[in-house]
C-alpha cells in the first residue's frame, strides 16, 4: 500500500510543481498579462507551490522510509510555515475577488484604483497578516508540553492534532487557535461574498445577454478556486470538531494541501483564453 501512496503523492506533487510553474513563466514571459490580475495569480501560484513543498516532501520521506519521525523543531517549523501560506493563500484569494470587484463595477477607474503599487501594497499587507498568523501558531503550539516521544495520528504537524496530544491544559490554546483560524480564515471568506454579491448586483442591471456572460466568465476560475479552497478548508475544519475520525480529518487535510494546489492551474488554464494562449506561446 505505501509504495502505491507514494507513486501517487509522488506524480500528485510533481503537477503541483509544474503547472503552478508554468502558470508564473507564462505571466512573466507574456506581455499581455502584466495585468492586476494575473500578478495575484501569479502571486497565488508561487504560494501554492510554498503550501505544498511545506508537507508533501516531508510525507513522501516518510512513506518511502522506514522511518517516520520528525523532530520537535522540525514540527515546529512546519506549523510555522503551514500557518503562513495557508493564511496567505485565503488572503491572496480575497484580494483578487476586490480585484474582479473593482474590474466589473468600475471598469473606466480599473487601472487607476489596481495600479502597481495598490498591487504591491495588497500583496504585502496579505503576507504580513500572514505572518502574524503564523507567529500565532508558532507561538501557542511552542507553549505547550509534550510527553517523551509522541505520535501524530496525521500526515504533517496539525496545530489541532498537537493540541489534542499535549500533556498540559490545552482549554486556553483550543479557544485561542479556533478564534484566530475564524478571523483569519473568516474576514477573507466575508470580503469575498460581499465582493461577489456587488458583483452579481452590478451584473444583473447590465441589459445585453452577451456581456452578462462575458461579465460572468471573468469571474468563473476565481469563484471555482474559492469553493475548491474554502470547501475543503471547512471540511478540514468541521471534521476536526465534530467528527472523531482521525482517517476522515486526514482525507480532508490531502483534498486540502494536495488536490486544491494541483487543480488550480488547471482552473486557470483551461478557463481562461489569455493563459492558454500564453502557455502555447511558451511551448
Amino acid at each position: 500500500m505505501q509504495p502505491l501512496l507514494f507513486g501517487l503523492f509522488l506524480f500528485m506533487f510533481i503537477v503541483i510543481m509544474l503547472g503552478n510553474l508554468l502558470i508564473v513563466l507564462a505571466v512573466i514571459s507574456d506581455s499581455h498579462l502584466h495585468t492586476p490580475m494575473y500578478f495575484f495569480l501569479c502571486n497565488l501560484s508561487l504560494v501554492d507551490i510554498s503550501f505544498s513543498t511545506t508537507t508533501v516532501p516531508k510525507m513522501l520521506v516518510n512513506l518511502h522510509t522506514s522511518s517516520k519521525s520528525i523532530t520537535y523543531a522540525g514540527c515546529l517549523t512546519q506549523v510555522t510555515f503551514f500557518s503562513l501560506f495557508a493564511c496567505l493563500d485565503s488572503l491572496l484569494l480575497a484580494v483578487m475577488a476586490y480585484d474582479r470587484l473593482v474590474a466589473i463595477c468600475q471598469p473606466l477607474h480599473y487601472l487607476v484604483i489596481m495600479n502597481p503599487c495598490t498591487c504591491c501594497l495588497l500583496v504585502l499587507l496579505s503576507f504580513f497578516f500572514s505572518l502574524l498568523d503564523s507567529q500565532l501558531h508558532y507561538l501557542m503550539v511552542s507553549q505547550l508540553s509534550f510527553c517523551a516521544f509522541v505520535e501524530i495520528p496525521h500526515f504533517f504537524c496539525d496545530p489541532s492534532q498537537l493540541l489534542n496530544l499535549a500533556c498540559s491544559d490545552t482549554s486556553t490554546n483550543n479557544i485561542l487557535i479556533y478564534f484566530v483560524g475564524t478571523i483569519f480564515g473568516g474576514i477573507p471568506l466575508s470580503g469575498i461574498l460581499f465582493s461577489y454579491y456587488k458583483i452579481v448586483s452590478s451584473i444583473l442591471r447590465v441589459p445585453s445577454s452577451g456581456s452578462k456572460y462575458k461579465a460572468f466568465s471573468t469571474c468563473g476560475s476565481h469563484l471555482s478556486v474559492v469553493c475548491l479552497f474554502y470547501g475543503t478548508g471547512l471540511g478540514v475544519y468541521l471534521s476536526s470538531t465534530v467528527s472523531s475520525s482521525l482517517r476522515k480529518d486526514a482525507v480532508a487535510s490531502v483534498m486540502y494541501t494536495v488536490v486544491t494546489p494541483m487543480l488550480n492551474p488547471f482552473i486557470y488554464s483551461l478557463r481562461n483564453r489569455d493563459i492558454k494562449s500564453a502557455l502555447w506561446r511558451m511551448i
